[in-house]
Parts: C-alpha cells; sequence; structure tokens
C-alpha cells in the first residue's frame, strides 16, 4: 500500500503563486517544457525598418536561428517523518499542515533563485543599477523617491514600454518610504482586485528574497556566496515580457511503514527556472552602503550544485535578440 501521489503533489502546488509574489506576473513558458527542459531558437535581430526608400532592391538580411536548450534547476526538500499520512491525505486540513513547510520552502527557495536571476549583474545602458542617495541610518542609504523616479528615467531611456513594469522593494526599502510619507506609501504593496498598486509606472509588489550586492564594485554577487563585510541589499524591477519562469514535473517521494521510524518518510522535488529573456527591461535600485541582507540563512538552506552547461541561459542571449517560441 502506497500514497496516493496526485493528491500530495496537487496540493503542494495549490497557490504556489499567490498574488503577492512577483511571480506571478512574469511570462510563463510552462508549455515549452518537455521533460524538464526547454527547447526553443533564438531568432536574431530584427530588421531595420525603412521610410521613404529609393534604393532597390532591398537588401537580404539572412536571419541564423540559434537553437537553445535549458534544463530545468532541480528543488529538492529534506524527508520529513508523518505518522499515519494514508489517513492526513483524505483531510484537507491534516494534510496542509504537513505540505505547508515544504511549500514554504520549496517557495522561498524558487522564489530567492528568481530574484537572483531577475536582478541584472552591473549597471548597463538596458539593465540599470542605481544607488539610493537618501539619509544615512546605520551603516547605508535610505531609498527615495528620487531614486525610484531616476530607475523609471532609465527604464524611459532604454525604450522599456511603459506598460506592465512591476518594482519589487525589499522590506526595509518599504520602511523607508513609509518614513517618508506614511500615507502615501503604507498600503502601497497591497493587492486591490487582483492587481498590485502603482507608483512612477511600477506596479509596486515587496519580497525579502532579493538578492546581494557588493557595496564596494556595485555588482551582484553570487547566489550561493558566503556573507562578506562589504554586501549590501537591493530592491529590482523588471518589465514582464522580458523575464520568463518555467515550472517542470513535481515528485512525492516515501518509504511508507518505515520499521525504525514507525512512520512514513517523505521528501519532494520540484522542477523549476526563472530567467531574463534579453538582458533587458530589468534594474535594480542597490543600498548604498553596507549590510542589511536578509537571505543568509535563507541561501544556507538551499544546497546549491552547479550545471555543466550552468551558463546556457537566456540571459546570455544579446538585448537585441527574439525568440520563436
Amino acid at each position: 500500500m502506497g500514497l496516493n501521489k496526485q493528491v500530495w503533489t496537487t496540493q503542494l502546488m495549490s497557490n504556489f503563486y499567490p498574488e503577492s509574489s512577483f511571480l506571478r506576473y512574469v511570462k510563463d513558458f510552462t508549455t515549452l517544457v518537455d521533460n524538464d527542459i526547454i527547447n526553443m531558437a533564438e531568432a536574431g535581430v530584427d530588421p531595420n525598418v525603412l521610410i521613404n526608400n529609393t534604393t532597390y532592391p532591398i537588401k537580404v538580411v539572412q536571419r541564423v536561428d540559434k537553437p537553445i536548450s535549458i534544463e530545468l534547476d532541480l528543488f529538492e526538500t529534506e524527508n520529513t517523518l508523518v505518522r499515519r499520512p494514508e489517513v492526513i491525505e483524505y483531510s484537507y486540513d491534516q494534510l496542509e499542515s504537513v505540505l505547508m513547510g515544504h511549500r514554504s520552502q520549496l517557495r522561498a527557495a524558487t522564489a530567492a533563485k528568481a530574484a537572483h536571476a531577475f536582478a541584472p549583474q552591473n549597471d548597463s545602458e538596458f539593465t540599470p543599477v542605481i544607488l539610493t542617495t537618501g539619509e544615512t541610518t546605520g551603516t547605508r542609504k535610505r531609498i527615495t523617491i528620487a531614486d525610484i523616479l531616476l530607475l523609471k528615467e532609465r527604464f524611459d531611456d532604454a525604450d522599456i514600454p511603459f506598460e506592465e513594469r512591476y518594482l519589487v522593494l525589499n522590506p526595509k526599502h518599504l520602511s523607508d518610504l513609509i518614513l517618508f510619507d506614511v500615507k502615501a506609501f503604507k498600503d502601497i504593496t497591497d493587492i486591490t482586485n487582483g492587481q498590485p498598486k502603482k507608483f512612477a509606472g511600477f506596479n509596486i509588489l515587496q519580497t525579502s528574497c532579493t538578492p546581494a550586492y557588493n557595496g564596494t564594485t556595485k555588482e551582484k554577487t553570487e547566489f550561493d556566496a558566503e556573507q562578506a563585510e562589504t554586501d549590501t541589499f537591493c530592491s529590482f524591477a523588471f518589465q514582464k515580457q522580458e523575464v520568463m519562469k518555467a515550472d517542470g514535473q513535481v515528485h512525492l517521494y516515501e518509504r511508507f511503514d518505515d520499521p525504525e521510524e514507525r512512520g512514513t518518510i517523505l521528501g519532494f522535488d520540484k522542477r523549476f527556472i526563472a530567467l531574463p529573456i534579453r538582458n533587458k527591461g530589468i534594474g535594480a535600485i542597490v543600498s548604498d552602503g553596507t549590510g542589511g541582507v536578509t537571505t543568509y540563512k535563507l541561501r544556507k538552506q538551499i544546497k546549491v550544485t552547479k550545471k555543466d552547461s550552468e551558463d546556457e541561459n537566456l540571459s546570455t542571449v544579446s538585448s537585441e535578440s527574439e525568440f520563436d517560441l
């Protein structure tokens, strides 16, 4: 006798991306996943547009499609011991009590990995990284309205579409804004009728899983980097059409009626990936200073083994490229 794995995995994924999750507002490539791999083609550079042209024949540009194959990352939970799981699976409340820990840890891990992917490596024309300029608190400068407006202007200058822009605030940055104007910002991250509130053209969300930057070089640190005194935190931004996520298979593993433990041992794994599509339309507001990074504990709980093809991802593609899906 075993467990009904469909019941357990379906419940695990129930509301995996709530309305408050920034991953709910990105392009979903899940339908492109085949055996936990995404296959697509980089379609190359768009053709130029000629106005009132008088030179014929018009130049023919050869388009070379480059195939891209991306393997989804594997996220695994540690095993837990459950007493009488065959009874629990028929009770929603009891089933939820068991799954809540696994779901919350998988949700946090996938969000942290996605946030790290969406934040630019460094400042560039299409991936603005700006520093906070507010008053000093502790070892950092607070975020200001002017900082957000500067990020908006950098997006504007890069011709990033005005629609579907999102700014995901670190909770400390949100507190900075509330201190500046309680009335304007105390409810800024509330979801109303399924939609985030807007400020300066950005839909505003928040997460504590924002990546770390080096406070000296202003470059993003590695996802699994050790804590450093020079680390500082950020808020990050993206335009929906420029970032993606994809979900793969979810598995339940069980050792039913283990005689030594006198119970059933359960564990889950889930395939997932999130990446920038063209390395364009993403940005970050980095705290000028050091300290305040809150993801160390989570990062220690996530043991990362780099894949052989770690560089084979959408973010390596030129900002001028597009994809045939």
